[in-house]
């Protein structure tokens, strides 16, 4: 695959060039605002939030300015939306179903944590069902993934054997380097994208691979004094220890808010609703859900399987790691840390997946997290 560089302004420039070209860019950027002048001796208010978002000038543009707040699912799997419409005509019903297709587009610079998400629900998305919206959508997308320094206490990517610079689920992958980055097409698609727009690249400069491979081992460095995980050994621990005692008080702090599921890059829980509108006439809508909630496993006759949110929480640690990576041999976790920081409980899942791996190793638990 081919191993090109990229100056930055280059790479701004072919942000350009592709919003000029009607190709859609999605980026981590923050909100276009009209300019607001400062009042003397007043402080300047927050910076706006990074968030991946639909680009619509290259001013926007926040490569490399931390983790996104948000996943890139809502682009594949947006929070609602409609799967067909109908209406009554006389004795019969229409279906009009949404068209699966859709317009290409460039996403630049996502996190590897989020690129790695896409082919891990993936196979969820293609298992019992072929879901045309989600595989339209991915078919469409063009991901160029930028490697990442390592953004705090949270990550994990390398416990779930991952990397801040894994080519998963990406067709570029850009790694910082002295004026700009070293550009690797890791996908026919990417090489692809490279060819097509040669003109914005140039041959690596000397030096500048080396400078790559260092800050990613910088950046593995890092990442993993966060946590480390024997995968394998809890996975079998939480198999066999569904009545454990630990899941008793596990969740003591959880608000069953879902938050934690809905920042997660690789949640994909939803719901099916028929809304009437009008007179004869609705549509049928796929809206975000998540296991956390007490609703979400609430029969109709009033029983509910999981009364207690341990229970819950308990369910979201058992299908990340043992349920989903029993059937279709992938974690369903990508250590983005996400769920970490947008907890308003304090919930932090490395303390926990740091218990169960000295549970699974038959030793005492510990408090302290990274230790293994």
């Amino acid at each position: 695959m081919s191993v090109k560089y990229i100056t930055h302004d280059n790479l701004r420039t072919l942000a350009g060039e592709l919003l000029a070209a009607g190709v859609g860019v999605i980026a981590p950027a923050r909100p276009a605002r009209a300019p607001v002048e400062p009042v003397p001796g007043q402080p300047s208010g927050p910076a706006a939030a990074v968030d991946y978002r639909w680009l619509d000038r290259v001013e926007d543009l926040a490569l490399g300015e931390g983790l996104p707040r948000r996943s890139l699912k809502e682009f594949f799997l947006p929070t609602a939306e409609e799967l067909l419409s109908f209406r009554q005509v006389k004795g019969h019903v229409e279906v009009t179903e949404r068209p699966p297709t859709c317009k290409p587009r460039v996403i630049l610079g996502a996190r590897p944590c989020d690129a790695a998400a896409l082919p891990v629900v993936d196979r969820v998305m293609n298992w019992d069902y072929h879901d045309e919206l989600w595989m339209g959508r991915r078919q469409a997308a063009l991901v160029i993934a930028l490697a990442c320094p390592g953004v705090d206490r949270s990550c994990f990517c390398t416990a779930v054997g991952l990397s801040p610079a894994t080519p998963q689920g990406s067709d570029v992958l850009l790694t910082p380097v002295e004026g700009g980055y070293q550009a690797v097409a890791s996908t026919p698609a990417g090489e692809d994208f490279l060819t097509q727009h040669r003109a914005r690249l140039q041959e690596l400069p000397a030096g500048a691979s080396g400078q790559a491979e260092q800050f990613v081992l910088r950046a593995q460095e890092l990442v993993a004094k966060n946590l480390t995980l024997d995968a394998a050994r809890v996975q079998g621990w939480l198999e066999a220890n569904f009545e454990h005692p630990f899941w008793n008080t596990v969740a003591l702090r959880c608000h069953g808010c879902s938050a934690c599921a809905f920042v997660c890059p690789t949640g994909h829980c939803f719901d099916l609703v028929d809304e009437v509108e009008g007179i004869g006439g609705g549509s049928r809508r796929r809206n975000w859900d998540a296991c956390q909630p007490a609703l979400f496993t609430l029969h109709g006759s009033g029983h509910n399987p999981r009364p207690q949110q341990n229970a819950r929480f308990r369910q979201r640690v058992m299908h990340k790691f043992m349920i989903y990576p029993k059937k279709f041999d992938k974690i369903l976790c990508t250590g983005c840390g996400r769920c970490i920081r947008v907890c308003p409980g304090s919930m932090d899942l490395l303390d926990l997946l740091s218990e169960v791996n000295r549970l699974a190793a038959g030793s005492p638990a510990s408090s302290d997290r990274g230790a293994a």
